[in-house]
């Protein structure tokens, strides 16, 4: 039980560097003595200090080293990449156990820390709460193992089913009052999110008829670089996503192009633009898209079947006709209530 409670400490600590570390795993480690934390730390930014490293520099007494068991939600790293290798400091500490809950699976890892611990004597076990790793460090697992994105569907919808009232049925003031289905604490909610993913995307429909920012301007973190999928280059360059003030893609089949923050992304009229928009994101190291609409891509996107988790706002707005939302299969694997709003978390097969 004691052992379950210091791997559970490690992934708190994990969760905290969310935004920060990719394409980095989310990674924290806790130094145990008779069953009593003496250090602990976790990686806090990309390229800077991993979490043994940090728990270790925590330890006020490193003779306490040689009698501490070390859990860690990843498998210790063994190659020399923006750090030295946590494996050979462990080591070098004289740490004579390691709780490891999951095997690190990118290819110059891959069992390698474990092995090297083992040869120098350590006693180390891995899987301990293996699953809830497993979770914490979807988006990398995905990205390292498939070389694609961590695709994320969102939306908000009515209890009635539909998305957005129909914009042209109503004057601008109503359709502005009404589009907006969620409450404050939800949209803050969903802007804490965005820090989270690497990139957004939304379609040229949703940018002509809402003009989103497509920022996190609701929530301290770094904004995701935002991609609009506009085949044929129709959209007005006024529009916010065109504002220059975060790195903008524009997926077509006109023109490649590099302009300061906004990048024209250029791909064949009978390619599928999510195949070659996954291509550029893993050449850059980009884990994961989280896709916001509408209606038109979202279910493009779950046609193809290239998405690995929805996120959906079911509120309590009612409209008697509108845009109707997509209908998501999957399997149910989160749910809570915020705000009035029932979130419901789906995972793709």
């Amino acid at each position: 039980m004691e052992q379950k409670i210091f791997m559970q400490r490690c992934l708190e600590l994990a969760a905290l560097g969310k935004g920060n570390v990719a394409p980095n795993p989310l990674v924290g480690a806790v130094l145990v003595v008779n069953n009593k934390i003496i250090g602990e730390g976790y990686h806090q930014h990309y390229g800077a200090a991993h979490a043994e490293v940090n728990a270790i520099a925590a330890v006020k007494d490193a003779s306490l080293l040689k009698q501490a068991t070390l859990y860690v939600n990843l498998e210790p790293c063994a190659h020399i990449g923006k750090t030295p290798p946590c494996a050979d400091l462990v080591i070098a500490s004289g740490i004579p156990k390691v709780v490891v809950a999951q095997l690190d699976p990118f290819e110059q890892v891959a069992g390698r820390g474990i092995e090297k611990m083992r040869t120098a004597g350590i006693d180390v076990q891995v899987g301990l709460l293996e699953a809830e790793a497993k979770w914490l460090n979807r988006r990398f697992l995905h990205f390292v193992q498939t070389k694609r994105p961590y695709v994320i569907l969102k939306w908000a919808q009515t209890m009635s089913g539909y998305i957005a009232p129909h914009a042209h049925q109503m004057s601008a003031e109503a359709f502005e009052q009404q589009r907006h289905i969620t409450g404050l604490l939800v949209q803050k909610q969903v802007h804490k999110w965005r820090t989270e993913e690497a990139a957004i995307l939304v379609g040229r429909n949703t940018v002509e008829t809402d003009n989103p920012a497509l920022n996190a301007r609701a929530w301290i973190g770094k904004h995701p670089l935002r991609i609009v999928v506009d085949r044929q280059l129709r959209l007005a360059n006024h529009l916010k996503v065109f504002d220059g003030q975060t790195p903008t893609w524009v997926m077509n089949s006109v023109k490649s192009e590099t302009l300061p923050n906004i990048e024209y992304v250029f791909f064949d009229e009978n390619e599928n633009w999510l195949n070659v928009l996954s291509t550029k994101m893993y050449q850059l190291g980009l884990q994961s898209l989280i896709i916001e609409g509408g209606a038109h891509i979202l279910n493009h996107v779950i046609d193809s079947g290239l998405w690995q988790e929805a996120q959906v706002f079911y509120t309590p707005k009612h409209f008697s006709d509108g845009v109707p939302a997509p209908a998501i299969g999957g399997k149910l694997v989160d749910t809570f209530e915020l705000d009035q709003s029932i979130f419901k978390r789906y995972l793709n097969g």
